[in-house]
């Protein structure tokens, strides 16, 4: 863990002056010993259930009025869309991009913009993702997939449409009072996010790899950086972008979101093949049945079990220089290793 800590150090040390961390958070990052980085991972005096419940509340209501079918002629892509954005869910991205926002002292009002398009682009890939010529599957969050109730034509559709209104909506309702470069830099990331560096070419390398012999774990954590973690990571960045961090403290953040990420996909792993299906709200032992690569058949259920609490523990150390500030995403962090869902 030292060496962790080291590291971030080395970091910014490295780093042009326009990008070095401040004063105060090297400072702080070089009081922090191992056992104060160690002491964070409990984060037992922090509510998480609270936070989510009052955050996923304004999100909800965010995301509800996000989408509004203005003319008769469009009201059937609008209701697609609208269907899979308020079909439930945990709302991780969004809290994450709220929470990282607040630790560096801007206001929920600064990020919900950005944390709503987050969420439209994380419902354009799970609509995507479902379709037959992808995972194929008719069960999402305890409901019926989009392509099942509207057809594969209007879910694609669909989620094309949530995924452009996404940058829509950060351009048009990110608060005139953010700076612009900042709202470009949120935007510009976003779009990279979902690229061929991004969800769209981790998707690609996951379906190549299905059914594939001799798939090694670099390709998996590959995969999954793009796949999985990369939004995870740009909604923290952007929250941090939006709250005023110097570039090196949204570095800093950055590593805690990639951790994470891949922490929650090795979660996934592990559950589809330890929940059922009524628990999971999506079809369990799917990964299975298709013979995917995963986490739990590169380094079974135990060895992935560990490899999640290492990445975790990983992860808070890069957010040790923020103190209490951090407790909310600490505990996230928690949560993204501990759901059952």
């Amino acid at each position: 863990m030292v060496r962790y800590v080291s590291s971030i150090l080395a970091l910014a040390l490295t780093i042009s002056p326009a990008g070095a961390f401040s004063p105060a958070f090297v400072g702080r990052l070089q009081a922090a010993p191992a056992s104060s980085v160690l002491a964070m991972s409990a984060a037992t005096d922090f509510d998480l259930n609270t936070y989510l419940s009052e955050k996923c509340g304004l999100i909800e209501a965010a995301l509800d009025a996000s989408i509004t079918s203005t003319v008769p002629e469009t009201d059937r892509i609008c209701e697609s869309m609208k269907y899979s954005l308020m079909a439930g869910g945990k709302r991780i991205r969004p809290a994450l991009c709220l929470a990282t926002c607040n630790m560096f002292g801007g206001s929920d009002d600064d990020a919900m913009p950005t944390a709503v398009a987050l969420e439209m682009i994380h419902t354009m890939s799970l609509i995507h993702d479902d379709l037959p010529s992808m995972d194929d599957d008719d069960l999402r969050r305890g409901k019926a997939t989009n392509h099942v109730l509207y057809g594969e034509d209007v879910a694609i559709l669909a989620g094309d449409a949530l995924l452009s209104t996404s940058f829509e909506h950060v351009a048009r309702f990110t608060p005139k009072s953010i700076p612009a470069d900042r709202t470009l830099d949120v935007i510009a990331r976003l779009g990279q996010s979902v690229g061929a560096v991004g969800l769209a070419g981790g998707q690609v390398k996951d379906l190549e790899c299905e059914a594939k012999a001799g798939v090694e774990l670099s390709e998996l954590t590959w995969i999954h950086t793009h796949k999985t973690a990369a939004l995870l990571k740009v909604a923290v960045a952007s929250g941090a972008i939006l709250g005023g961090a110097t570039p090196a403290e949204v570095e800093a953040c950055e590593i805690f979101a990639l951790d994470i990420g891949l922490a929650f996909q090795v979660a996934d792993d592990i559950l589809d093949v330890t929940a059922d299906t009524a628990t999971l709200g999506k079809t369990a032992g799917k990964d299975e049945e298709t013979d995917k690569t995963t986490y739990v058949k590169l380094m079974g259920l135990e060895g992935s079990r560990k490899e999640a609490r290492r990445l975790v523990d990983e992860a808070k150390g890069a957010l040790a220089p923020f103190g209490d500030r951090a407790a909310p995403l600490l505990a996230i962090a928690d949560f993204i290793v501990n759901r059952k869902n």
